[in-house]
């Protein structure tokens, strides 16, 4: 087997291989006294037929087949051959297949880059830190009572934070317009759940009282037809009813697993559940920073059929968000263009971590391992059953080897790079906003709010 070598655009490559046709037409032949016990041809007896005449009539079918199943086993001898690395499938093209002449083919197709590890030193660092002090606790305890509010029937005037009851009609030109009515509607008055017309409007109206107004759309609310509409509107209250925070007591600390030990053994618990919200965020922020810096230090060329693969890595991903009943799945064509970026980066940052763990023979700690272990078993009521399941389960075991072997890599990274401490609030680092770049903060001001606009419900 002949092997020649053509560098093309970037990273693919182009082989040229030749096999003797002697090989070629001694497999071709095999294949066809194979098939001639099994072919019936009108004429001859069973397993009598001709070579010959099993060559006139399969022998193009029998080439073809011999050819592809050639060219692919060739390939692989010959990237070994001539030690290459390919980063996906070949193009496989015949150049020339008749009798008498060597089969020769092209394989054309991208190669990983050779990547030279960069000065780590270059990268820059801020890590966050905070204490998790009584003030941050009581707002903890504050969030999970209000997650566990519930709406008692009030004998009074709608208040904003109060959940009504309604029926509305909505006409305009003195027609009725079916996507701003609703009966027995419940909403939470003065969140932005209504319009800010409807919204002002009932506020202050209790249980049985009717009331017509006028409310004028927004000028960017999501149904064209509405926007900068001036709608009039009939409401009834049904039932007002207020948010009651569930006491501090027993039956509420229960809900969280503390059956003993009351109001301070729940605030240990509510501390110490902060404490692995806060490590979480400081590890994930400081090693999203090191791949970020890795992948700025860095210049090589990407194979195009990685990033590829990567897309559609990204697309089944996004996909399975909108996972609904068999059958029913909804046919969306998303573009590449869409992930084109972030799959980019997603492949130049896992070739260098690669190229890092084969250079310095990495491989996952036992003892980190364990610990990631018994982390990720803690909050669960019997710990230990967790742990036997992934040592049981080779692919979930392998995960967690991978995630300790990058947190090695985010370790060697930050032992040679410049890190800043950044101390700040435990808000301001489970939020981000501890090491966010001015512009950043008001972009993610401006996400936030499309964000609160995304969410509206579907009534005015």
């Amino acid at each position: 087997m002949n092997v020649s070598i053509e560098t093309m655009t970037g990273l693919e490559r182009r082989l040229t291989i030749a096999v003797a046709s002697e090989e070629f037409e001694t497999q071709i032949t095999q294949r066809l006294k194979d098939a001639r016990g099994r072919v019936s041809i009108p004429g001859f007896r069973a397993g009598k037929v001709p070579l010959k005449e099993v060559r006139r009539r399969y022998g193009g079918a029998v080439r073809a087949e011999v050819a592809s199943e050639l060219m692919q086993s060739s390939f692989v001898q010959a990237v070994q051959q001539e030690q290459m690395n390919p980063a996906g499938s070949p193009k496989l093209d015949v150049v020339k297949m008749d009798p008498g002449i060597d089969f020769e083919f092209t394989a054309t197709f991208d190669v990983y880059p050779t990547i030279e590890l960069a000065d780590f030193s270059k990268i820059n660092i801020k890590r966050p830190s905070a204490e998790i002090g009584e003030d941050d606790i009581e707002t903890m305890i504050g969030k999970l009572q209000e997650q566990h509010t519930s709406f008692e029937v009030a004998e009074r005037a709608a208040a904003s934070g109060d959940q009504l009851k309604i029926d509305f009609t909505g006409t305009l030109d003195g027609e009725r317009i079916e996507s701003a009515c609703g009966e027995d509607f419940t909403f939470k008055v003065g969140e932005g759940q209504m319009i800010e017309d409807f919204d002002q409007a009932i506020l202050g109206m209790a249980a049985g009282e009717e009331k017509s107004f006028d409310a004028t759309f927004p000028e960017d609310y999501r149904a064209e037809e509405l926007q900068n509409k001036t709608v009039q509107f009939s409401a009834t209250v049904h039932e007002v009813s207020e948010a009651v925070a569930p006491e501090l007591n027993d039956e509420f600390f229960e809900k969280f697993g503390v059956t003993e030990g009351g109001e301070a053994s729940f605030r240990e618990e509510v501390k110490k559940n902060m404490g692995r919200e806060l490590d979480s965020a400081i590890k994930n922020q400081t090693k999203q920073q090191v791949m970020d810096g890795l992948s700025k230090v860095h210049e090589f060329l990407i194979p195009q059929d990685v990033v590829l693969r990567e897309i559609g890595a990204l697309k089944e991903q996004m996909l399975s968000q909108f996972q609904m009943p068999q059958g029913q799945a909804p046919q969306l064509d998303l573009p590449d263009a869409l992930f084109q970026d972030q799959a980019e980066q997603r492949v130049k940052v896992g070739l260098v971590v690669n190229e890092i763990i084969v250079k310095h023979e990495m491989k996952a700690d036992a003892a980190l391992v364990d610990e990631q272990l018994k982390t990720i078993a803690e909050p669960y009521d019997e710990p230990d059953q967790v742990i036997s399941w992934y040592r049981s389960n080779p692919e979930q075991m392998q995960n967690v080897e991978m995630g300790v072997l990058e947190d090695q890599v985010v370790d060697l990274i930050l032992a040679q790079s410049t890190v800043e401490e950044v101390v700040a609030s435990y808000a301001d680092v489970l939020s981000g906003a501890a090491i966010a770049e001015p512009e950043a903060e008001a972009n993610s001001e401006g996400s936030e709010s499309e964000v609160a606009d995304a969410q509206d419900v579907e009534q005015p």
